[in-house]
C-alpha cells in the first residue's frame, strides 16, 4: 500500500491541505493535530518528497503580490537605527537583502525593542505582513532574547547573525571567530612580530563565547612561555582612563596588537608610537570605513546570505520553534593587507 497524503488525510479525517500543513508545522493548525498526523505519517513510512516541497513552496512566493514582505529582518541591537548607523550591523543587513532578492523573497524589517510590543502582539503584527521566517541581526551586548518574544521564536522560523544566542539557543550564522584570531595570531607571526598582544572588551569576548580569546591562547602555544603576553580586557574602563592601557602597556610591551577599537590606535599615538614603524595594529574586524587597517574581514554580509539560505530551509521542511539541536554555519574569515602593519622579515632577513 502506498501511503500518500490523502490516505493520511482520511485515516485523521482532515483534509489533504490540513495534512500538508501540519507536516510543515503551519502553526494555523493545532499542535494536538499536528502532532497527530506526524505520527500517523511515521508509523506508516510517509515521507515529503523535499524537491516537491520545495517547487511547491516557490511557486506559493511567486504567486504572493511582489510588495507583500514574507521574511522578516529584525534588528536586535539597543540602537532602533543600527541598520544604517552601526559599524558593522549594516553589512549584515545588505546580505541579507541581497540574497532574499536572489531567491524570490521580500523583507519586512522591525526593531526588536520596541516598547510596549507583546508576544501575542508580536505574532499579530508577524502574521498580518505575511511574515514566514525571520533573521535577528545584530545582538551585541547581549545574547538572550527579551522574554515577550519566546512566544514568536516558537511559532516562526528564526535565525540569528552574528553571535549564537543562549537563552533559548537558536540556530546561527557567523564567522569562525575562533579561526580569526588564530589567523590572525599566525599572520603576525609570518610578519615577524615576537610579542602579539590581544585588546578586547570583556563583554564582547563572552558575547561570543570567548572564541576570539581562545583563538588568540592557541595561538600563544606557537610562542615560548617568555613572550606569551595577558590581553587587556578594560577597554570600556580605559576610555574613561587611558593610563590603564598605558600600564599594561608599558608592562607587556607588544610589538603588535590585535583588537576591534579604532580608539586603540589613538592612545598609541598619544604615547607617540610610531604605527607601524614601532608597533603594529591588527583589526580583528576589517572595515571599509578604515581601509588603511590591516585585519581580518569577517564577511559579515556574507553570513547575512547564508542566514537567509538557512532560514529558507527551515521553512522548506516546515521546522519552527526552537530546536532540540541548533545548527551553525561559521564563515571563514581572509586577511586584509593594510599600512598598520609591516614585514619585518624584511628588515631582519628571518622568520620566527
Amino acid at each position: 500500500m502506498k501511503v500518500t497524503m490523502q490516505w493520511i488525510a482520511d485515516q485523521v479525517g482532515v483534509s489533504k491541505n490540513a495534512v500538508s500543513l501540519a507536516l510543515r508545522n503551519d502553526p494555523s493548525i493545532s499542535e494536538a493535530m499536528r502532532k497527530k498526523i506526524r505520527a500517523m505519517a511515521e508509523k506508516h513510512g510517509y515521507r515529503r518528497n523535499p524537491v516537491f516541497g520545495e517547487l511547491m513552496s516557490q511557486m506559493r512566493i511567486k504567486s504572493k503580490s511582489a510588495s507583500q514582505a514574507n521574511l522578516g529582518l529584525i534588528n536586535g541591537n539597543q540602537s532602533a537605527a543600527a541598520f544604517k548607523k552601526h559599524a558593522t550591523v549594516p553589512s549584515y543587513v545588505q546580505g541579507c537583502r541581497r540574497r532574499a532578492k536572489a531567491l524570490g523573497y521580500s523583507l519586512d524589517t522591525f526593531w526588536l525593542f520596541e516598547p510596549g510590543v507583546s508576544g501575542s502582539r508580536w505574532l499579530e503584527i508577524l502574521e498580518a505582513r505575511g511574515i514566514r521566517g525571520i533573521v535577528l541581526v545584530g545582538m551585541m551586548k547581549e545574547n538572550r532574547l527579551p522574554a515577550q518574544f519566546l512566544e514568536v521564536v516558537e511559532r516562526i522560523p528564526c535565525v540569528v547573525t552574528g553571535v549564537r544566542t543562549r537563552q533559548p539557543a537558536l540556530s546561527f550564522a557567523c564567522v569562525d571567530h575562533f579561526i580569526l584570531a588564530l589567523r590572525a595570531f599566525e599572520k603576525s607571526l609570518e610578519l615577524g612580530y615576537r610579542r602579539p598582544a590581544l585588546v578586547l572588551d570583556r563583554v564582547i569576548d563572552e558575547l561570543v563565547d570567548t572564541r576570539f580569546s581562545a583563538g588568540f591562547y592557541a595561538g600563544q602555544e606557537l610562542l615560548p612561555k617568555a613572550r606569551r603576553l595577558r590581553p587587556f580586557f578594560q577597554v570600556q574602563q580605559a576610555k574613561h582612563d587611558p593610563s590603564l592601557f598605558h600600564e599594561w602597556l608599558e608592562r607587556e610591551k607588544p610589538d603588535v596588537i590585535f583588537t576591534l577599537y579604532n580608539v586603540v590606535h589613538d592612545w598609541l599615538r598619544a604615547l607617540k608610537l610610531g604605527i607601524p614603524s614601532e608597533i603594529g595594529l591588527i583589526q580583528l574586524e576589517w572595515r571599509s570605513n578604515c581601509p588603511e587597517w590591516a585585519g581580518m574581514n569577517q564577511h559579515n554580509d556574507i553570513v547575512g546570505e547564508f542566514a537567509i539560505d538557512m532560514l529558507i530551509g527551515m521553512i522548506h521542511r516546515g521546522e519552527s520553534g526552537v530546536p532540540e539541536f541548533p545548527r551553525g554555519t561559521l564563515i571563514g574569515p581572509s586577511w586584509r593587507e593594510g599600512k598598520t602593519v609591516i614585514d619585518r622579515t624584511v628588515k631582519s632577513g628571518q622568520r620566527i
